[in-house]
């Protein structure tokens, strides 16, 4: 799609599945990211939302169980922390990353930053930043935007400011984006086509949408729909030879009914003969040295004309 300013995030030009090579040979990439975000609203975490039944139980015993069933089946994945979190789970951060995984950054509060003043966004990021170096004694290099049930977008809150300020701190790659199912490049600047690597992101094979929708009480859940989804998807990328990525959050999947239906999936995961499984970091690292943006990123002079009273 020819680039519109506020609007377009990337050139919108995949790369052909039989030029996607990922490495020794691999058939398909599959990335897994766990969100250690308790339930908030756009403010944040607050005090009161920590130490609520879910939230205890997300950074304890549902993480204990998701932790153990990763050990079992030989699994890498990335974990998005918000940093109000190091503090008090400086310990397990560290003791994730002794196991092989990735810890990431996933705000200072998990707020909207849309709602921020970008010289207060600047801030908190700098400030997670430091905390989460703090607390696990390795800088992130990755930063998420997950979104919340309740938000207005699927891809997360992110303000106009986001990309452009991951890239002034130093950041790899941005965690989630709808924009294409492999790695791209999220443009702040089409000018000087400024841009921070971004991972591909979908809310069909988000756990919190199958689980804990439409709210919390209900009764209505539906996890045969998402072991559908993780299962179809898996098998067309892996014919594909692109990239499945899930995510997971311990205070809704890690109940025994719940694990149940991740443990069949993984099951199935295992049965590819030729699957990889790198953390988040591991994967921008590779594609940003193998299809770097110098090379692939191909921007088109836009052909949107705006008129007075268009919604455009």
């Amino acid at each position: 799609m020819p680039w519109k300013d506020r609007y377009t995030i990337s050139d919108e030009q995949s790369i052909a599945d039989d030029l996607v090579v990922w490495p020794d040979g691999k058939a398909c990439c599959v990335t897994i990211t766990v969100d250690l975000s308790p339930l908030c609203g756009p403010a944040g975490l607050s005090k009161a939302s920590l130490c609520t039944p879910e939230a205890h139980y997300s950074r304890n015993g549902g993480l204990s169980v998701l932790r153990a069933l990763f050990k079992r089946a030989g699994l890498q994945a990335t974990f998005a922390v918000p940093a109000v979190l190091a503090g008090v789970m400086s310990d397990t951060l560290r003791a994730l990353q002794d196991e092989g995984h990735e810890i990431a950054a996933h705000g200072y509060l998990r707020e909207d930053v849309s709602l921020l003043e970008s010289s207060e966004e600047a801030r908190r990021l700098e400030l997670t930043t430091r905390e989460l170096e703090h607390a696990t004694g390795k800088r992130p290099s990755g930063w998420f935007t997950l979104p919340r049930q309740g938000d207005k977008f699927a891809g997360g809150a992110i303000s106009n400011h986001t990309a452009g300020l991951l890239i002034d701190g130093g950041y790899a790659y941005l965690g989630n984006s709808l924009a294409d199912d492999i790695p791209h490049y999220w443009v702040s600047d089409f000018a000087t086509a400024r841009c921070i690597l971004a991972l591909p992101y979908y809310y069909h094979f988000d756990d919190q949408f199958f689980l804990l929708f439409p709210n919390k009480g209900t009764g209505l859940e539906h996890p045969d729909v998402l072991l559908r989804n993780w299962q179809a998807e898996l098998a067309a990328q892996y014919k594909r030879g692109r990239q499945f990525t899930m995510v997971l959050h311990p205070h809704a999947i890690a109940w025994p009914n719940r694990m149940l239906v991740l443990e069949q999936f993984i099951d199935v995961l295992q049965g590819y003969p030729s699957l990889w499984n790198p953390t988040s970091a591991e994967c921008a690292a590779y594609w940003s040295g193998r299809y770097p943006a110098s090379q692939f990123l191909r921007l088109e002079p836009s052909i949107w004309q705006d008129h007075p009273g268009s919604l455009s």
